[in-house]
């Protein structure tokens, strides 16, 4: 049994297909939402401060999401019943930072069998038995899995960081780049290596012209810029 709720799907991995009942009616995923990015995540319980948290933050920033063209899909191991009653908490009840009166419309999945948390290996027995892990599993629009982060119960998610996986994943896609560390849209984007020496001495002299557009810290290291208002043109809606 540790053996099976350890296992999860891996990236460039298809999602794993299921059917589920959730607040905003069964849905069946990935399908319902072919075309569109999808953030799938997981919580360990309702009526829990750091869940809360994360719900609101979630919840206030669920239209920049969908601006983005990615659904929000979340899940705990709670019922329905129970989901219900915590999203009307949050908002007629919660204050919190600049946040309240925070009405999430996003799709909060029933799992109290865990059959989707053993699914994506949200289950970690290290952490919890009972409850799933803070994973978020980020799911292009071909439905395939295209990056996964951890964290355990006692630490919130980086929303910041979320929306910049989000972003750089679009970017990547649209201009055929990589990102180097810590980039956020308006920084410099690494240029793919040519695939051949010809190629790779033509992308050096070229940048060695000012109005080249490309700027070379060494034959494999290059880059170039892609201004923000590009970025937001292509990727998205």
């Amino acid at each position: 049994m540790e053996n099976e709720m350890n296992m999860m799907p891996r990236i460039g991995d298809p999602a794993p297909a299921f059917r589920a009942a959730t607040t905003q009616g069964t849905i069946n995923f990935p399908v319902d939402y072919s075309g569109r990015w999808i953030i799938l995540f997981s919580h360990p319980a309702d009526f829990t401060p750091v869940c809360t948290s994360e719900f609101m933050t979630f919840g206030k920033m669920q239209k920049e999401f969908e601006e983005l063209n990615c659904q929000l899909v979340g899940l705990s191991v709670d019922g329905l019943s129970s989901h219900i009653a915590w999203l009307r908490t949050i908002r007629e009840r919660m204050h919190f930072r600049d946040m309240d009166n925070i009405e999430v419309q996003f799709p909060l999945i029933d799992d109290v069998s865990m059959n989707v948390s053993r699914l994506y290996g949200m289950i970690q027995p290290g952490e919890s038995e009972t409850k799933a892990v803070r994973a978020v599993f980020f799911i292009d629009p071909k439905g395939i899995i295209r990056t996964i982060i951890y964290y355990p119960l006692a630490l919130g998610r980086n929303f910041d960081e979320i929306k910049r996986v989000l972003i750089g994943l679009q970017t990547v896609d649209a201009f055929n780049v990589a990102l180097p560390a810590d980039w956020r849209p308006g920084d410099e984007v690494i240029d793919p290596n040519p695939g051949n020496m010809k190629g790779v001495e033509e992308r050096w002299e070229k940048s060695q012209k000012a109005d080249s557009g490309v700027k070379c810290y060494d034959w494999f290291f290059c880059t170039r810029e892609i201004p923000c208002d590009e970025i937001h043109k292509k990727i998205g809606k």
